[in-house]
């Protein structure tokens, strides 16, 4: 079974943008406190790519900002591709099938937090 479910903060706005045939894609970037090294330590935040699609890609682009908390439920994914000069790339993502909005919508419209300031 292919099944993941995050809690986390956005790292910076939605990036909408349409496959060829038209469906709206939504990329978010959150980061989701890691495990602790040693007792002592601070955990380290995972930073995960997630993509959606369609009407929630839409709501994910016109009512997310930086900082807003997300619970997202999906599945992992692995693409590779070649770039410019034939060059590989590949990454791993959670294709969403569900994105919840953990608070409301900021009222002045502006990220939760400062841009020096952790995501958590």
């Amino acid at each position: 079974m292919n099944s993941i479910n995050l809690i986390g903060r956005l790292t910076a706005d939605p990036e909408l943008r349409f496959t060829g045939g038209g469906t709206p894609a939504c990329t978010i970037r959150i980061a989701v406190h890691g495990r602790r090294r040693t007792p002592d330590a601070d955990p380290r935040p995972l930073f995960i790519n997630v993509v959606t699609y369609g009407a929630q890609a839409e709501a994910v682009a016109k009512f997310m900002v930086k900082g807003r908390p997300v619970a997202v439920t999906g599945r992992l994914e692995y693409r590779e591709w070649r770039g410019h000069d034939n060059v590989p790339h590949s990454i791993y993502e959670v294709i969403a099938s569900q994105v919840g909005f953990l608070d409301a919508p900021p009222t002045n419209g502006e990220s939760t937090y400062g841009d020096d300031e952790e995501p958590f």
